[in-house]
């Protein structure tokens, strides 16, 4: 690839080099532990859900039950499966009857492990077919009504009413949207569990549940027919519940996850290694579902400078693309992170951001780069916000992002209006239209300021990237390397939910989901 910025392309090697490092010894640390999330997973993945008596997600009641009798880290697979040799049940039914105190799972006598893989064969085989006939009804969408060009139209509802969220996405889908995002509602990523069921109240977004998807999804996929173009879901599967929630969003359909190794850690203070450990099986899910994940970099640049922490951002995203790649994720579902969070009055501040977005494009070339717009800025003032969003748009054209998350004019003031998101869609469609091909026709000047801006920001991240391959990235977590945020190893939250692998343990969708033995 010939680099309009001039990309020494070995130097990127180098980096990639780096992150890799950096990512395996992540990786050395998570393969032998799992957490209370992945083992609800796995319970979800066994065809349990509801909810006990008292409202709690019956997934919850039998890995709660296994923890507190220290048997966790033999594996909820393990004691459900052997719980169905004896008893002839299946997993729901034994999960009702652990609700309810009729089954201790513990005090089973242990069947021969051919038993226990035989009763779990079909179980395991009917998960599968669900996720791949998902993936499967998706791409036949795709395959026969199409979708909208990239840069992909991002925008968000976050109403707290799953029905009233339909009707703002359904009107966003008409106005040329092509994903919607349903915002969480405020601090569901601190929730150990998924609530259950269909949600009407909530702040500042959405509970995300299996019910709700469904329902977002029915709604895109009937406007989509009407429209002729395939609408795309967003989610998150952050937080305390990444993978439960990425195995919600595969059975239900869903196209795109918020899905960060750091962000959770960074912004959420949720325990290091809970979050290292949760996301290697989350992207595993949605890699295997065709998921574009999100990462969240650009949210270092609403605490830390833009101009300075910019390589931050690079390295992040470095390491982002490792750890996935370790999950079997391909670069193709790879939606890095980066953001247009410059002051706005920083002089030739639109080439420092054109440089990033380019350098951004060049180092991950089959990557759907998420790009986000300004938020940090933006004060109120809907007609330079408004102008500010121009900005950003034309960059992402330029560069060819891949996800384009649309500004509001009425960001810092109010949740989005069906209003405002037809400004941003007529903004954004405006832009990408008039200057469709300019990243093809405009190129950089040799020792300009774009160029050597980019330069200048690979070799920083290469100088930060060498730091944490002698460091590791559990220290640089607790130096505040990223985001100018600091974060203990054993803080936050989550740790208690976090077990070393017994002997019995076992997980074979690993395997399965990314396509070996």
């Amino acid at each position: 690839m010939q680099s309009k910025l001039g990309l020494d392309f070995k130097k990127v090697e180098h980096a990639k080099s780096l992150a890799k490092d950096i990512a395996n010894e992540v990786q050395a640390f998570v393969e032998s532990k799992t957490t209370v999330a992945v083992e609800r997973t796995l319970c979800r993945l066994m065809g349990i859900d509801g909810v006990d008596e008292n409202q709690v997600p019956l997934p919850n009641v039998i890995v709660d039950e296994l923890k507190q009798k220290g048997v966790l880290g033999e594996g909820a697979l393990f004691y459900i499966a052997n719980a169905m040799v004896n008893t002839g049940l299946s997993p729901q039914e034994i999960a009702e009857k652990v609700a309810t105190g009729a089954i201790d799972l513990t005090q089973i006598e242990v069947a021969p492990q051919a038993e226990i893989d035989r009763v779990l064969q079909p179980v395991i085989d009917e998960s599968i077919a669900k996720i791949r006939s998902r993936r499967q009804r998706r791409e036949n969408y795709l395959n026969t009504i199409g979708e909208g060009p990239k840069p992909y139209l991002y925008v968000i509802v976050a109403t707290g009413n799953i029905y009233e969220d339909t009707v703002q996405a359904e009107a966003a889908a008409r106005q040329g949207a092509d994903i919607i995002a349903v915002i969480r509602t405020t601090g569901q990523s601190l929730l150990d569990y998924v609530p259950y069921g269909v949600t009407t109240e909530g702040f500042g977004g959405t509970y995300a549940t299996q019910a709700n998807f469904k329902i977002m999804r029915e709604a895109m996929d009937k406007v989509g027919e009407e429209l002729g173009r395939y609408i795309r879901v967003c989610n998150y599967c952050s937080g305390l519940c990444m993978p439960e929630i990425a195995i919600m969003g595969a059975f239900e359909g869903l196209d795109v996850m918020l899905n960060d190794a750091l962000y959770g850690i960074l912004f959420r203070d949720i325990n290091m290694q809970r979050t290292l450990i949760d996301q290697y099986m989350s992207r595993i899910i949605n890699g295997f579902a065709g998921v574009i994940i999100n990462t969240g970099e650009d949210n270092y640049l609403t605490t830390a400078d833009a101009v300075e922490a910019a390589h931050t951002v690079l390295a992040s995203d470095l390491i982002n693309e490792q750890l996935a790649l370790l999950a079997g994720l391909p670069e193709e579902q790879m939606g890095l992170g980066h953001a247009f969070e410059m002051d706005p009055m920083l002089e030739n501040g639109f080439l420092y951001e054109l440089a990033q977005a380019q350098m951004a494009r060049e180092i991950f070339p089959n990557a759907p780069l998420k790009y986000m717009p300004p938020t940090k800025f933006m004060t109120g003032n809907i007609f330079r916000g408004h102008l500010q969003d121009c900005l950003f748009n034309m960059i992402g054209i330029w560069t060819n992002q891949g996800l384009q998350l649309l500004g509001m004019p009425t960001e810092a003031i109010h949740t989005p209006f069906m209003s405002d998101r037809f400004l941003s869609i007529e903004n954004a469609k405006y832009i990408f239209n008039n200057m469709k091909s300019i990243g093809d026709e405009m190129e950089f000047k040799e020792g300009g300021i774009v160029r050597t801006r980019a330069q200048e920001v690979l070799d920083k991240a290469i100088e930060l990237l060498e730091q944490l391959t002698s460091e590791g990235l559990f220290n640089a977590l607790e130096k505040g390397i990223f985001g100018d945020v600091k974060r203990s190893r054993t803080g936050g939250k989550g740790l208690d939910g976090v077990v070393e692998q017994g002997a019995h343990y076992m997980n074979p969708f690993i395997n399965l989901m990314k396509g070996k033995k």
